[in-house]
């Protein structure tokens, strides 16, 4: 079994494609695309005078709250480009934890297997890990750009 395997059955619901998919793609969603490199990058939310944005390599993401730019980060740090955000503001934060603590755990897991292994091994497993993570959330998708708003009105009946 290799290793991406062993943490997301050890994580089981915790892991970060599962939380993806079954509390985030599961409610009203947008999608959002970033251009990021599809490998491990570093990413971090910078305050500047135009307000808060993600800064991933040489390229700069504006972002409207912090919220967004953690969750955003979340994304950028496995390298994946598009993916969805809830469209209900204050449900962003909640998830933008949960993400990060799934990532932050998986990082933490692989650490602990790969323990005493040459650092050449370390980086294989930690790039397969998060090669797997941009698969499934790539399988999972984006949605659409605007979600649906399938609601009766006075004026329309459906």
């Amino acid at each position: 079994m290799d290793i991406a395997a062993e943490i997301s059955a050890a994580l089981a619901d915790d892991w970060l494609p599962t939380i993806y998919k079954e509390k985030i793609r599961s409610q009203r969603t947008r999608s959002l695309e970033i251009d990021v490199s599809a490998r491990e990058n570093q990413a971090e939310i910078q305050y500047t005078l135009l307000g808060i944005e993600l800064k991933v390599g040489k390229r700069r993401f504006a972002c409207p709250d912090l919220a967004t730019a953690r969750y955003m980060r979340v994304f950028a740090r496995i390298g994946c480009g598009a993916f969805a955000i809830p469209y209900d503001i204050t449900k962003i934060s909640p998830a933008a934890d949960e993400l990060e603590t799934s990532y932050q755990l998986s990082i933490l897991l692989l650490t602990q297997k790969t323990q005493g292994k040459p650092s050449r091994s370390i980086s294989l497993s930690r790039s397969k890990l998060l090669k797997s993570m941009r698969i499934a959330i790539s399988e999972i998708g984006a949605g659409e750009a605007m979600p649906e708003f399938n609601r009766e009105t006075k004026q329309r009946t459906l």
